[in-house]
């Protein structure tokens, strides 16, 4: 799959793109991760993409025009499957919609940055609107980064070990069980006996109660969804 990122400071997104899954996920060629500096599509002096709201008001909005010429730049090159803006207001992102985005074949990321975007990017080019977080940050590189990571590391092949990913807190609604590793015992801690005995039905038991007592106790609002209520 292919994601192509759209960005005023695309500077903030070279590092995390070069290392870890990231890296190994666009080495193997299953994703391919381009960004582009919006200041390349802006045809205003000193590569200006932004200006001040009309109407008045604080901060400074990313103007429509180079956010346009971008766009479509890329949707004349392949068909584009979603346009999707990172904004405080859209809807919050989840596992479900990592696993749905994996399936498709190009998603284009707008980083908005500043107060914003011009409304009109919205009502003419995107196609949805995704938040990480009832919170505000300074612009939407980080959030962009975190789409990439969630979609990219359950494409097949990414990760060694595929079912890994399949077992990640969230993939059924519920919050992963504790896991442990060596030693068996440290400062009077000891792993669970279960862990320990070989018995995989006995194991997968205990992992599926645990899973569903931290569920319960840290997120009930999880839990709740899990039993369709």
């Amino acid at each position: 799959m292919r994601i192509d990122i759209i960005s005023c400071v695309p500077q903030l997104l070279e590092s995390p793109l070069s290392h870890s899954i990231l890296k190994r996920a666009q080495q193997f060629g299953l994703v391919e991760v381009v960004v582009h500096d919006l200041r390349d599509h802006t045809s205003y002096n000193h590569r200006q993409v932004d200006d001040y709201p009309f109407g008045g008001g604080a901060g400074m909005v990313l103007m429509v025009e180079p956010i346009a010429n971008c766009i479509r730049s890329l949707q004349k090159e392949r068909k584009y499957d979603e346009v999707i803006y990172l904004s405080p207001d859209g809807e919050t992102f989840t596992q479900g919609m990592a696993n749905r985005f994996s399936l498709l074949q190009n998603i284009i990321l707008l980083a908005g940055h500043y107060k914003g975007i011009d409304q009109r990017v919205r009502d003419m080019f995107i196609t949805k609107e995704i938040s990480i977080g009832d919170y505000v940050l300074s612009g939407g590189e980080l959030p962009a980064l975190v789409l990439t990571d969630a979609i990219a590391r359950i494409v097949p092949g990414v990760i060694s070990d595929e079912t890994s990913a399949l077992f990640d807190s969230f993939q059924d609604d519920l919050l992963d069980a504790p896991v442990y590793t060596r030693p068996a015992e440290w400062e009077g801690n000891a792993v669970p006996p279960v862990l320990l005995s070989g018995h995989f039905k006995n194991i997968e038991t205990w992992r599926e109660e645990q899973s569903i007592l931290k569920t319960q106790q840290r997120r009930p609002d999880l839990w709740q969804k899990y039993k369709g209520e």
